[in-house]
């Protein structure tokens, strides 16, 4: 009896921190992109600065990502709407979806090579362009690990509509990376 009262208890304090804790590790990725971009723009300045069109398979990947997420809110729906088996879809989407984000990325890095844009020995700009997607493409790899092991919560039924914390918090850090990544997106077309 007093094991089923601590345990209560200890996933009433998980549960009540892990939103906060998630918002504090996004706010903290925001301000490292924020200050890769700011020091993006303060380098253009210099006169060595080359300037080149972003390449278009990005906007693949860009389609891939959002396309996860809708499929996310689509297994939130389910989960509320008591439909196992469409969460097990929604969440097996958004993970395909998300390893297509990554090889477009990856096809994406491999068309820059046969441009001539390298992340060293080009230009500082292409060398920005890499280390900008790369840093994001890193928090890819982590939030298709969430993804991953969501969906196998899903499967072994661990979900219900009155409990649902890990998906939730799932789906609120991937909907976070693919605002980052339409923000990277637009930043690096307008700001040129």
């Amino acid at each position: 009896m007093e094991n089923n009262i601590q345990l209560e208890e200890q996933i009433a304090i998980r549960n009540k921190v892990a939103k906060p804790l998630l918002w504090v590790g996004m706010v903290g990725i925001s301000m490292v992109f924020a200050g890769l971009t700011s020091a993006y723009i303060v380098r253009q300045a210099a006169p060595d600065w080359l300037t080149f069109d972003l390449p278009k398979p990005f906007f693949i990947s860009t389609f891939f990502i959002v396309l996860s997420s809708v499929a996310l809110v689509w297994a939130k729906l389910a989960v509320k709407n008591k439909q196992q088996i469409q969460l097990v879809f929604a969440l097996a989407a958004a993970n395909i979806l998300g390893l297509a984000f990554v090889v477009a990325q990856f096809y994406t890095y491999n068309f820059m090579v046969e441009a001539g844009y390298y992340l060293v020995g080009t230009n500082v700009s292409s060398s920005f362009l890499y280390i900008l997607t790369g840093l994001h493409l890193a928090h890819i790899f982590s939030g298709n690990i969430v993804l991953a092991v969501t969906l196998v919560q899903a499967m072994r039924k661990k979900y219900s509509s009155d409990s649902h914390l890990g998906l939730s918090l799932s789906a609120t850090y991937w909907h976070f990376l693919d605002f980052l990544w339409i923000y990277l997106l637009v930043f690096l077309l307008f700001i040129r």
